[in-house]
This record gives structure tokens, sequence and C-alpha cells, in this order.
């Protein structure tokens, strides 16, 4: 027996913004910038996202905001979400046979790449929860979008070595809070049809911890093995450029050619070396980056487009929320009725340039 993850339960802010709205404040933004607008903006309709979410109404980006302001924003919303997902996660009835004591969890993982805060956001919410004053805190921060997947194979290791134990992994990202409103590249843009807000929380259980006392439903999945990988040279593909109003994103259009010519021997060798291949996953459980990246996955992987069906609806629902999307995904994958046995492939891709690889198998 392996690590399993258990429950996962998310929670997001109270704006929601339809793509129409957001594709208007665009134009309203970009127009004197791009000649073109018009064209430009058939990202926002082509990319399949109906809504997302935003810790702040749409007029409040339509002002200037000091690097101060949008970083305290962050934390407040960070705080007050990630507390919400956390005792989600840990009551979630509909995973869970009984609620998740606080005192029983040994260490939480805090993914983020969105603000900055020291102490950092799980620290606060242990002064608001009661968490033993022991357990330990691992930050992660600059994963990007592949943060949720790196927070579970960390998760995964910190089981492995300690098998008595119950782990929290709290991804939680707030992008709207970066967006510059007198950033007028492409790439702001492009990020602005696309990223949104959302925070995600999940339990991973050491295989001698009470597993069986604590699984609802008939299966759960347990982690198999996880894959790092970095592209060397590639440190301008994804991330932020940081400057004295803040985060400035960098994305690069090339990202969708990168991910058909890499992704497939990445993943290839992965499977490999657990004696499997591609048509043995039965679920992908791919982090939808965009439209174009599920369109990437799809080529390059040569897997049935049915297979990101759950990215894609949650892409359409939520947008991109970074590192906590994946576990948006995951959620999904976990509240079916999926049968003991069943091979699963979580991707994500993030700065580095770089992948992080799970394999998971229903027990």
């Amino acid at each position: 027996m392996m690590p399993r993850i258990l429950s996962i339960a998310e929670a997001v802010p109270q704006y929601q913004i339809k793509q129409e709205q957001a594709m208007d404040f665009a134009r309203g933004i970009f127009s004197e910038r791009f000649k073109d607008i018009e064209r430009l903006l058939r990202a926002f309709t082509n990319g399949q996202i109906e809504k997302r979410h935003f810790a702040k109404d749409i007029e409040w980006f339509k002002e200037d905001h000091t690097f101060e302001e949008k970083n305290d924003a962050y934390i407040e919303a960070a705080v007050t979400l990630g507390k919400k997902a956390i005792e989600k996660c840990l009551s979630n009835r509909s995973l869970l046979s009984r609620s998740v004591d606080f005192q029983e969890i040994e260490a939480i993982f805090y993914i983020s790449s969105t603000g900055l805060a020291t102490p950092s956001i799980e620290a606060r919410i242990m002064n608001l929860l009661p968490f033993h004053s022991h357990t330990k805190r691992i930050p992660i921060w600059g994963l990007g979008c592949a943060g949720g997947a790196a927070g579970l194979s960390r998760a995964f290791e910190y089981c492995l070595a300690y098998p008595e134990s119950k782990v929290l992994v709290l991804s939680a990202e707030l992008c709207s809070l970066t967006f510059q409103r007198n950033d007028l590249s492409k790439s702001n843009l492009i990020g602005t049809s696309l990223f949104a807000d959302g925070i995600a929380c999940a339990l991973i259980c050491g295989n001698e911890s009470d597993v069986n006392g604590l699984l609802r439903k008939k299966t759960s999945p347990s982690i198999i093995n996880t894959h790092s990988t970095l592209m060397p040279d590639s440190l301008d593909v994804m991330g932020w450029d940081i400057r004295e109003q803040g985060l400035f994103v960098v994305f690069s259009r090339d990202i969708p050619s990168i991910i058909e010519d890499w992704l497939k021997p990445n993943v290839s060798e992965f499977l490999k070396s657990n004696r499997l291949d591609l048509s043995d996953i039965d679920h992908f459980i791919a982090h939808p980056g965009g439209k174009k990246v599920i369109e990437a996955y799809i080529k390059s992987l040569s897997i049935p487009s049915s297979m990101t069906d759950v990215s894609l609806d949650v892409l359409r629902q939520y947008g991109n929320m970074s590192s906590a999307t994946i576990l948006f995904v995951l959620k999904r994958f976990m509240e079916m009725d999926i049968e003991a046995g069943s091979y699963g492939l979580c991707t994500a891709l993030g700065p580095g340039f770089s992948s992080e690889l799970l394999l998971v198998r229903w027990e």
C-alpha cells in the first residue's frame, strides 16, 4: 500500500466574472496599444472559458494599485479562503467517513506563486484553526502551474518517510491580483483572458494511518510514483518579471509547441520506469493551462480528446488558477466511482520550464 489522497476541497472568491465582461474590460485597456484588438480579443472567446472567480470586483482593476495594496489583498484572500478550503477538506463527508481533527495533521505544504507573505499563509491560518503547535510547515513558492502536482509529490514523499502521518497540501493562487493595468504586452493580454483565482486543499495519508477507517467511497487514489523534470535553458518560457510595480507575467507563445515536442518522451520515460505505457492509463488528470495546452496534450500523447473532458470543464468554469487547478480536476475524478486497479496520470507544467508527473492507482 502507498500513500493515498483521501479528500480534496476547494474555495473560490465571491466575485464571478463572465468571460464577456473580461473581454470588454480588456478592450478598454488594450485598444489604444493594438490596432488589431478585435482579432486579439478572439483569445477570450476561442479559449472556451465561460466564467472565472476574482478576489476583487472588476471595477477594482480599472484603477492603479501599488504592489503593497495588491499583496495585502493576496494575504487577506489567501488566509480567508485557505482556512475555508482546509475546513471543507477535513470535513468532506462525500469522501471521508468521519471528519479529521486538526490535531491529526502532522504537516502542511503551502503552495503559491501569486503573492508574498512572511510569516507564510499557513502560519496565519494556524492562528485561526486549532492545529497542533508542532505541525510542520513547508511553504513552497514559485512553481507556478506545476505547483499543485509538485505539492502532491512532496506530500507523497513525506508520507513514505512517515507512514503514520496525515498531511495537507494547500494551494492558494490569486492570479488576478498580479494584473498590471499599464502592461500593454501581448503576454498580459493573453494572461487577462486566462488566469483566475482559486484555492484547494488535499489530504494525503500514509499507509499506516487510519486510511480504511477514513475512506467513505469504495476506492481512492494511491500515489504510486512521481517524476519531476526541468528543461535546460528554458527560463524565459514562463514565469514572473519582478519589477517595482509587482509581478509581470512572462508567457511564451511557444508553450503549446514545446509541449508537443517535449511531453511525450518525458511521459513515456516515466511510465516505462513503472513498467507501464500510455495504453495502461485509464484517466488523464491534467492541469488545464488553456485550450491550446489541452490540445497540445492530445496531440503530443495521441490520446482521445475525451480523456481531457474533465480538465476542459474545470477550465470552462474556473479558468487557469495556476497551481490550484489540478486539484480542482483531481477532486472531480475522486468524486467518481472508479474501479479498483484503474491507473491515472497527473500532469502539470510550470516555470523552469518544468513538468510534474504523478502516477496514481485507485485502491
